[in-house]
């Protein structure tokens, strides 16, 4: 009889290459050399992969990034792996304390602390539910204690500048595989872009490959950009109301030729359904969600 393990594993190694944005051949590679993966096998001898297997290839990636040889990496993944990690359901949630200890070394403006938390938490848990959990809370906590007044704005500046590196460091990769393609987008002036990485993030882990402009993207540039890749949809994001109004008309004239998604806390329904578009929850995941189940 199977295992429940055993019974979760049913990605295909095509999948479990879109989900991670390493190639079908490298993923081979490191269970042919390292043993990375231990996959499950159909009657007909195709391998099958489960969430640990996805966790296992994100934590991969992270550790070659940060400079270890592939050899290194895959020793430090598999002790990563080790112990708690192996008996997480994919479900879990980041204890508070956990998170509390990120916020605290955000708050004081330490580096080598804020890495190192962020290390512990996505060698331990999926990236999803570090988003989740820890990433999203943090940052509407800081826009909350700004709108009571309190002086956050140094805070707010290094966690979003080393949150964004980190995070974009996970991106990597997430425009290779074959599934649909969203483009992403801040309207003009608008520099906050971590929602539409976390968006994006979550996205990719439906199976959907991403196109990334970023902060502050010209309206010309998003147009073009569709032009060029025929995405299969636009998404731009706004977080200050009259920044999505001065770009309507231009989003109207693109969402004439391309189906387009508005999100983010300075957009709302009447907006989006005067563009002609869609609207997405303001939450970026439950975002990513809504475009999957479409």
């Amino acid at each position: 009889m199977s295992t429940t393990a055993e019974r979760d594993r049913n990605l295909r190694i095509g999948e479990l290459s879109r989900r991670t944005g390493v190639s079908s051949e490298l993923l081979r590679a490191w269970e042919r050399r390292y043993n990375l993966f231990e996959p499950a096998r159909t009657p007909a001898g195709y391998r099958l992969y489960g969430d640990e297997d996805v966790r296992r290839a994100e934590r991969m990636r992270f550790h070659l990034d940060s400079g270890l040889s592939a050899a290194e990496a895959a020793m430090v993944t598999g002790s990563d792996f080790s112990g708690v990690l192996q008996h997480e359901p994919p479900e879990a949630s980041v204890p508070q304390q956990y998170g509390d200890e990120l916020e605290r070394a955000l708050d004081r403006l330490d580096d080598r602390a804020a890495h190192a938390a962020l290390d512990w938490l996505f060698s331990r848990f999926a990236t999803e539910t570090v988003l989740r959990d820890v990433v999203l809370p943090y940052m509407r906590g800081l826009g909350e204690r700004w709108e009571r007044g309190e002086d956050v704005i140094a805070a707010e500046h290094f966690a979003s500048a080393l949150l964004r590196g980190r995070l974009l460091g996970l991106a990597r990769g997430w425009g290779a595989g074959g599934g649909p393609l969203a483009l992403l987008a801040c309207v003009p002036g608008d520099q906050h872009d971590i929602g539409l990485i976390c968006f994006g993030l979550a996205l990719r882990g439906h199976g959907w490959r991403i196109s990334f402009l970023g902060p502050d993207t010209p309206l010309e540039t998003i147009v073009r950009a569709g032009e060029v890749l025929s995405p299969s949809l636009v998404v731009i994001a706004a977080c200050v109301a009259e920044r999505a109004a001065e770009a309507a008309p231009a989003l109207a004239e693109l969402a004439r030729a391309t189906p387009v998604a508005l999100g983010g806390p300075g957009t709302d329904v009447a907006l989006a359904e005067r563009i002609g578009a869609r609207h997405l929850p303001e939450d970026p995941l439950s975002a990513a969600a809504h475009v999957f189940a479409v």
